[in-house]
């Protein structure tokens, strides 16, 4: 944690503010899984008081980035493999919703947008603009589908397998299988195919969680660590791999 922890004042209450400032760092991996949250060291990088440090804590811990441990107090969550697994799969089910819905009910406005971001994602030539163009592409579809429910679950399990995410775009040939993937749903969605236009997007869900797995498998057995640089995992976290 550094000086860009530090709270701008705006309109938001402070609460609000310090959960916000505590989940990018977390998100960034500047707080790492484990981690132990302090209050006090919390009170002085924020400015805020214990107060609002406490309650921004609770907020964050119903959304499962940080966990109460007894008799050390609150930690950023570890996050296991099962448990991301489990939040793969259920995004699977909303991704394709939300997918199957864009195809139907989206306005042609929305459609001309996303394919015309999916056609640079076809051309994107290295990881950083397929992570920035990927996240274009999914603002729209979930903007067409209309659905603010299924999005605001989904933000919410995104956030929390967030960490997990970076690894799992970090795979051998992960970038480049996931255009494919896109490409697949853009098609079915192209055709108005709402049925392959959910499976798509299904699968492409299904494939980062294999990706996921393949990585922790080679962290284990000591063939790569599947490092990227703070700005790509940032970037990563923002977006449904």
């Amino acid at each position: 944690m550094d000086s860009e922890f530090s709270l701008v004042r705006v309109a938001a209450p402070i609460r609000e503010q310090v959960a916000d400032a505590i989940r990018e760092q977390i998100i960034n991996r500047r707080l790492a899984p484990g981690d132990r949250l302090i209050e006090r060291e919390l009170c002085e990088m924020t400015g805020a008081s214990r107060a609002s440090v406490r309650e921004a804590l609770r907020q964050l811990e119903t959304e499962g980035l940080v966990t109460a441990i007894p008799q050390r107090g609150m930690a950023v969550t570890d996050l296991s493999l099962s448990d991301a697994l489990d939040i793969y799969a259920v995004r699977a089910v909303v991704e394709g919703l939300l997918a199957g819905t864009f195809a139907v009910i989206a306005t042609e406005e929305q459609r001309a947008r996303l394919f015309e971001v999916a056609d640079r994602l076809a051309q994107a030539q290295d990881a950083m603009t397929v992570l920035r163009v990927k996240r274009e592409l999914y603002n729209i579809l979930f903007e067409g589908a209309r659905n603010t429910v299924a999005v605001q679950f989904l933000n919410s399990l995104q956030t929390r397998v967030s960490i997990m995410r970076v690894k799992s775009v970090s795979a051998p040939g992960r970038p480049l299988a996931s255009i494919r993937e896109v490409a697949q749903l853009v098609e079915a969605i192209r055709t108005r195919d709402a049925e392959a236009a959910s499976a798509a997007a299904q699968f492409h869900v299904r494939q980062a969680a294999r990706a996921l797995e393949l990585v922790l498998a080679m962290e284990r057995n000591g063939d790569g660590e599947g490092v990227q640089s703070a700005e790509e995992g940032r970037l990563a976290a923002e977006l449904p791999e």
